[in-house]
């Protein structure tokens, strides 16, 4: 139902990037019921905080994501998704839907961040290349 980034950081340590490495991590710290003037339902409304880092290896650069997401669940669902958190466990179908969708929105607004700030993307890109002529015999 929503998406909304609270917390956007870039910070540039360093221009040598000599034994880079490029890991990232998504962190989910919240998994609520909410409720909404907007919303009125049979389905629960379900709040998830996460954090999404991108970190440049030795001390070279840092990318810091927060938001929100609002889900609209079943009511069966919702339940079964807030008695999880409450051991911080999340059902399995419901994480990767959830990390994958994190995934593409945080991926996109790093990737804008890193061309922005001059650093190497995190992921690859596709790119086109001349095709390569077959040998002859």
């Amino acid at each position: 139902m929503g998406f909304n980034f609270t917390k956007i950081n870039v910070e540039k340590l360093s221009d040598d990037f000599k034994d880079l490495k490029i890991n990232n991590h998504v962190d989910i710290s919240e998994v609520a019921k909410t409720d909404s003037d907007f919303f009125q339902g049979k389905e629960e409304l379900i709040r998830v905080k996460f954090s999404y880092k991108v970190e440049y290896a030795p001390s070279i650069a840092k990318i810091e994501l927060g938001g929100n997401i609002l889900l609209i669940l079943e009511p069966k669902q919702a339940k079964e998704v807030l008695k999880g958190w409450k051991d911080k466990q999340i059902p399995e179908e419901f994480k990767i839907f959830l990390f994958n969708f994190i995934f593409r929105k945080s991926n996109l607004k790093a990737i804008q961040l890193e061309d922005e700030m001059g650093l190497p993307l995190h992921i690859p890109l596709p790119r086109l290349s001349k095709p390569q002529e077959k040998a002859k015999e």
